[in-house]
């Protein structure tokens, strides 16, 4: 892939539709709505940014083909959440390049460490955590359809 075709970008008020239709289709495709997805997903301004959080775009050849945001949890953590690629654009290394930008972003909040959550039928993505540096951690948390927590040290604990 090269990277002139690829834009990582900040979240704008009518980036809305593209949040909320690329992390509908593999929510709806491989589990179902919580309602704490309809929020999110219909109000990241509030639920998201609103919270002190970021929320990026990947723009692909003039299209918006993907999305992550990262949620403020405490001073210096960050939940990696709502990462969708659409299907068509899948395979070209978007969902690394978001992660990747997330990781970044968070640093640059001054996060410690990353959290996610996520389901080990997600493999693809898994691997992709796993490869970024992310360890699995005992699960707790608010998806019902989660049963892996991850996290991303970002700085050395003592």
């Amino acid at each position: 892939m090269e990277n002139v075709t690829l834009a990582i970008e900040a979240y704008r008020p009518e980036h809305q539709p593209f949040f909320e239709a690329l992390n509908r289709e593999w929510i709806e495709k491989y589990f179902w709505m919580e309602p704490i997805d309809e929020a999110v997903l219909q109000h990241p301004d509030l639920h998201i940014l609103g919270k002190g959080g970021e929320i990026l775009m990947a723009v692909y050849e003039g299209q918006v083909v993907g999305t992550a945001a990262l949620k403020f949890v405490e001073p210096g953590v960050y939940e990696f959440t709502k990462m969708a690629v659409d299907n068509k654009h899948r395979g070209l290394g978007l969902g690394r390049a978001l992660a990747e930008a997330a990781r970044d972003k968070a640093r640059t909040l001054g996060a410690r460490k990353i959290i996610l959550y996520s389901n080990t039928i997600l493999t693809t993505a898994i691997e992709l955590y796993r490869k970024l540096g992310f360890e699995e951690i005992p699960l707790d948390g608010p998806y019902k359809r989660s049963n892996i927590k991850m996290q991303l040290l970002l700085t050395e604990e003592s």
